[in-house]
C-alpha cells in the first residue's frame, strides 16, 4: 500500500457531516466524504459515477490537524428571483485560518493517479464549499506527498509541522508540539482495541444530487509528536541573586 498526503489550508473551510436545511454545520477536520469529493473533482468524475467513487471510497483516510482555527458563524438571507419573496435564513459554520494534513492508504496506482490530478485537476478544488477555495497547493511543495514506504499513521507521524509560519512562531517556546491525528479503523479491526473508536456518517457511497447516501465509518483519535521549525527556546534562568540584609553590618557596629 501506498499513501497521498495533502495540505488543507485556507482562509475559510467547512467540513459538514451532520449538515440540514438552514443550518450547515462543520466538524473540526476534513471528513471523509469531503476529501474523497475532492480529489473526484480533480478526476473529473461526474456526480453520478458511483461505480468510479467506489474506487476512491474504498481507500483508508485520515487527518492530522496542525492548525485548527477559529470557528465562525455566518448568517445568509436570500430573496426568490420571481416573487420577491424571502427565503428562511441560514446558519453555516466554517473554520477560520485551519490548516490540515490529510493522508489516503491505497494501491500505489491510484495514488500515483490521484497525485497526478491534484496537480492539474479536471475541476478546480474546494475545501468542503464551493466559497472555500484553497490557499496553498495541495500537492506536498517538497516531494513528501507520496510515500510508498508507510502505512497512514506513520506517514502523518513524520511529516514536517505545515502551520502558518506566525502560528508556528506563537508556539515558539516549545521545541516539539503535539498534533492530534484522526484516523480510520481499518475493516475487520476492532474499534475498542486498542483505543475506542468514534463512528461518523462521512463514508461516500453517492454524490448524486438526486440521492446523495453516505454510510458509517469508525475513527480513532491519537497524538503525534513533530519538531517545531521555529522553535526558540528561553535561555536558562540565571543563579539567583544572594540575599542581602544591609542592616545586619549596621547592628554589628
Amino acid at each position: 500500500m501506498s499513501v497521498l498526503a495533502l495540505q488543507l489550508a485556507g482562509p475559510l473551510q467547512s467540513w459538514g457531516a451532520t449538515s440540514r436545511f438552514a443550518r450547515r454545520t462543520t466538524e473540526n477536520a476534513p471528513t471523509k466524504s469531503g476529501v474523497i469529493g475532492l480529489l473526484a473533482a480533480a478526476l473529473g468524475i461526474e456526480r453520478g459515477d458511483d461505480t468510479a467513487l467506489a474506487e476512491l471510497a474504498a481507500l483508508r483516510f485520515g487527518v492530522r490537524i496542525d492548525q485548527p482555527g477559529a470557528r465562525l458563524r455566518d448568517y445568509q438571507s436570500a430573496q426568490h428571483f420571481d416573487t420577491e419573496e424571502s427565503m428562511p435564513l441560514s446558519e453555516r459554520f466554517y473554520l477560520a485560518d485551519a490548516v490540515f494534513v490529510a493522508a489516503l492508504e491505497g494501491p500505489a496506482p491510484l495514488i500515483e493517479r490521484l497525485y497526478t490530478a491534484v496537480r492539474a485537476p479536471g475541476y478546480l478544488p474546494y475545501l468542503g464549499r464551493r466559497s472555500c477555495p484553497p490557499s496553498r497547493p495541495l500537492d506536498l511543495h517538497d516531494d513528501r506527498s507520496v510515500h510508498h514506504d508507510g502505512d497512514l499513521e506513520s506517514v502523518l507521524a513524520r511529516l514536517p509541522w505545515r502551520a502558518s509560519a506566525g502560528h508556528q512562531q506563537r508556539h515558539r517556546n516549545r521545541t516539539s508540539v503535539d498534533l492530534t491525528v484522526l484516523a480510520e479503523i481499518p475493516p475487520g479491526n476492532d474499534p475498542t482495541a486498542p483505543l475506542r473508536g468514534d463512528v461518523l456518517r462521512d463514508q461516500p457511497l453517492s454524490f448524486d444530487t438526486r440521492h446523495r447516501r453516505h454510510g458509517l465509518r469508525t475513527i480513532r483519535t491519537t497524538t503525534v509528536t513533530v519538531p517545531n521549525p521555529h522553535a526558540k527556546p528561553r535561555p536558562a534562568a540565571a543563579a539567583p541573586v544572594p540575599a542581602h540584609d544591609p542592616t545586619t553590618h549596621l547592628e554589628s557596629a
